[in-house]
């Protein structure tokens, strides 16, 4: 019997952050502590011809100044493999200061340490860094002759292209064919807490406070990159400040700031400024899509084709998955897709909130709307009618779906068929008013390394579970007491969740929608090992009233073994304890992901609704609400799950009308660096947002059914805002952002 999960229960963290209490990973005090500037190049392309530091040195309080010249050489440089899959997982293959060489602009050229930050800064500021420069190659416009099909992409784990059926059997078959190209700015990661990391050695051993998204990929890259033993590192991550995919790969400032200290023999932080958000933990990079439909006169598809170009850095085939949730999406026999890359000056892109589907799922949803009106049809029926009954890759069923009922239910409480399909058919004053809609989808869940979790129940009944992920804004600490208490039986108040440490055991970096599936399938794994090893000692134990009773029939509820039957004995699980005179008792629990070759397709499924209202002579765009429907399988807390898919909502407002960075083709540097340039949506721009639940079984993806909520609630959010302009004006705009330009032009 479940008592506390699914409960919308207060986040237990709460309390610390709105008074100042938590700790982040640049506010650890420490005796002694020297501070780090990084210095960025100014040239996007070429070397460094010299760097003249005596200025610095000459600054009172400057410790260290370290360039290509002093700094030490890395033991090695572990691949590119995504932080889900558990080992090593550096954010590039490509580590700063090893040589001269400039491969992009704000690529860390110097490090400055002083016992101050302000006087870091100031030296850092008065370095005088020589380049001999070359002419940078950035933009999709100068690249798109060099582009080249990788063999794979996303570390090596994805295919560079994939096929199933005849593609141009299946557009020869067609009566309707829609093709569209979609462009796509950058877009540049701004949690409220920008990356950094404090270092400290004693001895041969090392403590990383660090912000990450995993504490256990922090310690093996920096192990690694130092070529020092794992058992030598210790990494916390208590509180971590918002990430969305920037601090889930290990970028250079945590092995940077372990040199520094070790340099210096002090302890060193090393923050990133908000400007070097923009140059050095990754971005989601430019893009181009190209899609073809064909469909036949009734809808349904005969055909998809999907093509990605894109830039990558020079050392690395990355590229955002946007093809893959995409042609899981319908059941359309014939399909083609393929990445195209071009080696550019940037560094390497990385795992932005919804990578791949909020890209690739908004050309894909946008063409499917431009479909249905070619073919006559609701654009919600056009979709049940290429409804996929089983995975279409694969050929496998779904682990469970829930997309029918995200329709039916999205549908209705927004209103969906109440509306005029015509598009520019409702006016109020100025503002032409319009509504759109889109599915969405987002793999449940990547496969992983085995997750691991430790249980402890003391003798005043007191828990503590523990496991090494870090807490980076999604309520884990709280939700995982829920799951924890249910295992075991006891109430919720008498659970603690500790985290954020490597000497816990071991979990991956909560990325992709993972998190609360893996974290809370190692939880209860180890919860409900513990209680069963209880349940055992205790019918084997002479002196306890459930003494010879089959362990099958105890039931636990609030502390308390009973065995299912009338007036039957019982024992709490701390009279247990105390009569052995035992502190505690503890177990440990491992959970393994599903592998590849698991024999269903799993996707968590959604629909996404939207209401815009547009000026068409100022080109103004304002969404006045947005409901979305989702089937995220079991539900751990609807709290925090209803704030993680309103926050994933309103980001795609934001990134269908505000969110963009360009490359500078002539000096190959960002043209917005910092939040006066670079818009995100604000508290003015956020229309009321209602979310839907449909809770799916599913006993495929791990032993509670939990999906995961991170990503699904942005996919398929600008699609609907997009398709709601078009409804509005009747113009299509095939590109993201938004613009007053793409309204009035």
């Amino acid at each position: 019997m479940t008592t506390a999960i699914g409960q919308p229960l207060e986040r237990v963290d709460g309390r610390a952050k709105v008074t100042g209490s938590a700790r982040y990973s640049t506010e650890i005090p420490a005796t002694g502590m020297a501070h780090a500037c990084l210095v960025g190049a100014q040239v996007a392309a070429g070397r460094v011809t010299a760097v003249d530091a005596s200025d610095a040195w000459e600054e009172p309080g400057v410790l260290a100044v370290l360039t290509h010249e002093n700094l030490p050489r890395i033991a090695a440089q572990p691949p590119l493999v995504p932080s889900l899959f558990g080992g090593p997982a550096p954010g590039e293959t490509f580590f700063p200061m090893q040589d001269d060489t400039v491969h992009y602009g704000g690529q860390a050229v110097a490090l400055v340490v002083a016992d101050t930050h302000e006087r870091a800064q100031h030296a850092a500021a008065l370095l005088r860094v020589e380049y001999e420069e070359s002419e940078p190659l950035t933009t999709i416009e100068q690249g798109r002759d060099q582009a080249y099909e990788p063999e794979a992409i996303f570390g090596g784990f994805l295919p560079g292209h994939s096929a199933r059926g005849d593609i141009e059997a299946g557009l020869e078959k067609a009566d309707t064919v829609v093709e569209c190209t979609y462009t796509f700015a950058a877009n540049n990661h701004n949690p409220l807490e920008t990356s950094g990391t404090t270092a400290m050695w004693d001895g041969d051993e090392l403590l990383l406070h660090d912000a990450t998204q995993g504490v256990n990929a922090t310690q093996l890259t920096v192990a690694a990159l130092l070529g020092i033993p794992l058992s030598k590192i210790r990494v916390l991550g208590h509180y971590v400040g918002g990430s969305f995919g920037c601090k889930a790969m290990i970028w250079h400032h945590p092995a940077l700031a372990a040199l520094a200290a070790r340099e210096v023999g002090r302890p060193v932080k090393l923050a990133l400024t908000r400007a070097q958000m923009f140059t050095s933990c990754g971005h989601r990079e430019e893009q181009e899509q190209h899609i073809t439909l064909g469909a036949t006169d009734d809808g349904r598809l005969t055909a998809l084709r999907h093509h990605k170009l894109s830039p990558t850095s020079h050392f690395d085939d990355w590229a955002e998955p946007s093809l893959n949730s995409a042609a899981q999406m319908y059941a359309c026999p014939n399909y083609e897709g393929a990445y195209r890359l071009f080696r550019a000056n940037t560094m390497t892109p990385t795992f932005m909130r919804g990578p791949g589907d909020s890209t690739g799922l908004f050309a894909l949803e946008c063409a499917m709307d431009e479909l249905a009106e070619r073919t006559g049809l609701d654009p919600i029926e056009l979709r049940l009618r290429n409804f996929a009954d089983s995975d279409p890759v694969s050929g496998n069923p779904w682990s469970s779906n829930g997309l029918k009922e995200c329709y039916e239910r999205g549908a209705a409480r927004f209103g969906w068929y109440e509306r005029d399909p015509e598009p520019r058919s409702r006016r109020e004053g100025n503002w032409l008013i319009g509504t759109g809609m889109a599915a969405a989808g987002y793999p449940a869940p990547p496969p992983g390394t085995p997750q691991r979790a430790r249980a402890r129940i003391y003798a005043d009944g007191s828990v503590v579970v523990q496991a090494a992920t870090p807490e980076f804004g999604t309520g884990v600490a709280t939700v995982m007491a829920q799951v924890a208490a249910d295992a075991l039986g006891v109430p919720v108040e008498r659970c603690r969740f500790e985290k954020g440490d490597t000497d816990f055991p071991g979990i991956a970096a909560a990325v992709g929608s993972a998190g609360a599936g893996m974290i809370s399938a190692a939880v209860h794994t180890a919860a409900t090992a513990l209680r069963d090893q209880l349940v055992r000692e205790a019918v084997a134990d002479s002196g306890s009233p459930l003494h010879g009773a089959d362990p099958a029939d105890v039931a636990v509820r609030d502390g308390v073994m009973t065995v299912s039957s009338p007036g039957a004995p019982s024992e709490a699980y701390a009279d247990l304890l105390q009569r052995n005179h035992r502190p505690d008792a503890e177990a440990s629990g491992t959970w393994n992901p599903p592998g590849l070759d698991t024999p269903y397709g799993m996707l968590t499924f959604g629909a996404q609704f939207a209401e815009v209202a547009v000026d068409p002579e100022l080109g103004m765009v304002r969404v006045r609400r947005m409901t979305g429907a989702f089937a995220p399988g079991r539900v751990l807390n609807t709290r925090t799950v209803r704030s993680q898919l309103t926050g994933g909502m309103l980001w795609g407002l934001g990134q269908a009308l505000l969110e963009a960075n360009h490359m500078e083709p002539r000096t190959g540097r960002w043209a917005a660096g910092s939040l006066g340039d670079y818009l995100i949506a604000v508290n003015a721009d956020a229309p009321d947002v209602e979310v839907e639940l449909v809770e799916v079984e599913d006993r495929v993806v791990n032993p509670l059914g939990v999906k995961g909520v991170g990503e699904i609630g942005q996919v398929g959010a600008n699609a609907a805002i997009a398709n709601a302009v078009h409804h509005a004006t009747g113009r299509r705009i095939r590109k993201m952002p938004i613009t007053i330009e793409d309204i009035i032009g």
